[in-house]
């Protein structure tokens, strides 16, 4: 601790300001400084409930960018209605407007008499919820909010008004020691995400412990989570340390969350209540203490409504709810991406993302979000000339037919073939999520890494 100055101590040193500098002009330049950050006005909704099916007609008015819609206590407008889903649906802002999502709900979301799954809102509509019907209309905005002046968060690059959203969220997140669940697409940058919260957290010296859910067998993932000890089950020659040990003291990452058996969920659940876990074959409680940072593309709350996901093990990982935005909603942010990503690569490329290029590119809407981007420019910077952005076939010609060629080995190749070209598109199409990719294509999961293995195709 440093010393407290005596009486024959020197005096201060006068300010960088001079000895004319006050504190009203230390307020003014500091105002100056901040009406030079950017801003953005907070968008707002108008609701008037003209019909509740279980409950009194309102007005209600929302500031935010999402309005979530409901009888459950959490939503932003809650409706007595026992027709109305728990989460039924959402509004989200999305550019200029709105969009009407509906969140699986049991009896459906009309927008306008038309019933609608997901929906543009003119600047004004009439949603119709079971047995409630609310007239809603956009309002402009008058509320400012300072966004950081800056164009990357760590290693997350973007200076679109919506990566400048994200960063001012991410900065009070990381901050805190809350569990966090990121929503969004595949491919938009989740993991990096979380890594960032947690270098820039009290955890940040403590172990960081990354668990894909959706990659690991259903009957191993309590096992991957809380460990077992030997002889629990076949297979299990020896004491095994799952992930919630691992990072004692740290953090948890849950990758795909959305993927968790449903009856292994109150075990997580219970987990992160007692803030202890039991190996597989074990009695005795270990105590633990870790953070949870969760993603997941899929809507969680639709999940929810359909009863494949626990609600209350929702509530307890996403106390912050954090939504990464997908490339099409920031695309201004595309040429400062190639240029990261380039410069990863130690190349200039200048010659290949011309201003033409880099136009067309802001034309396609990137599915497969930042991840498809990067493989795009690091194909392009591989063949040095631009590729085509649009999906063509299935990229991999099936072999010509050769009759000298017996039947059975034509025919294995044939098959060979075909599945690595299948296997591949459908890992495309699903952005490299391979849980997601089993779904699209009807076959097991377990079944599909198999193929992949065979075909040693790279999974994202």
């Amino acid at each position: 601790m440093g010393e407290m100055p005596g009486p024959s101590s020197p005096p201060s040193p006068p300010r960088a300001g001079g000895p004319d500098e006050s504190p009203t002009i230390a307020k003014r330049d500091s105002a100056v400084l901040r009406a030079r950050r950017p801003v953005d006005l907070v968008p707002r909704l108008a609701i008037d409930v003209v019909r509740d099916g279980g409950g009194e007609p309102a007005s209600f008015a929302h500031q935010g960018e999402v309005c979530r819609i409901g009888t459950h206590s959490s939503n932003h407008l809650v409706l007595r209605d026992p027709a109305v889903s728990r989460f039924h649906c959402k509004l989200t802002r999305e550019g200029s407007g709105w969009r009407v999502q509906d969140n699986g709900s049991l009896n459906g979301t009309t927008l306008d008499g038309v019933r609608i799954h997901d929906a543009e809102l003119g600047p004004e509509g009439v949603l119709v919820l079971g047995d409630s019907r609310l007239s809603v209309r956009a309002v402009e905005g008058t509320d400012e909010v300072s966004l950081p002046d800056t164009r990357s968060f760590g290693a997350i690059v973007g200076a679109s008004v919506a990566m400048r959203k994200l960063f001012a969220v991410l900065e009070k997140v990381a901050a805190s020691d809350i569990n966090v669940l990121l929503g969004g697409e595949s491919g938009t940058g989740k993991e990096l995400v979380a890594a960032e919260i947690v270098q820039r957290g009290p955890r940040a010296d403590q172990p960081f412990v990354i668990v894909d859910c959706g990659a690991i067998s259903p009957n191993l993932v309590e096992s991957e989570l809380f460990g077992h000890v030997r002889g629990a089950f076949t297979g299990a020659d020896r004491d095994r340390v799952g992930a919630f040990e691992a990072a004692n003291g740290g953090t948890v990452f849950l990758d795909e969350v959305g993927e968790l058996p449903l009856a292994l969920q109150p075990k997580l659940l219970r987990a992160l209540e007692a803030r202890e876990i039991r190996r597989l074959g074990e009695t005795r409680a270990r105590k633990v203490n870790v953070r949870i940072i969760a993603a997941t593309n899929r809507d969680l709350e639709r999940e929810v409504n359909r009863g494949r996901f626990r609600e209350d093990l929702y509530f307890r990982l996403a106390v912050m709810n954090v939504r990464v935005p997908a490339l099409r909603e920031r695309i201004d942010d595309l040429p400062l991406l190639v240029r990261a990503f380039l410069s990863t690569l130690g190349v200039d490329g200048t010659d290949l993302f011309t201003p033409q290029v880099l136009a067309e590119l802001a034309e396609h809407d990137w599915p497969g979000n930042v991840r498809e981007l990067r493989n795009y420019v690091e194909r392009t910077v591989v063949l040095r000339e631009p590729q085509p952005t649009s999906r063509r076939g299935m990229g991999n010609a099936l072999p010509g037919v050769d009759t000298r060629v017996p039947f059975k080995t034509a025919k294995d190749a044939a098959v060979d073939a075909f599945e690595r070209a299948y296997v591949s598109t459908l890992l495309d199409d699903a952005a490299g999520n391979v849980s997601r990719a089993a779904r699209n294509a009807g076959m097991d999961r377990m079944y599909l890494h198999r193929l992949i293995q065979k075909h040693e195709l790279k999974k994202e």
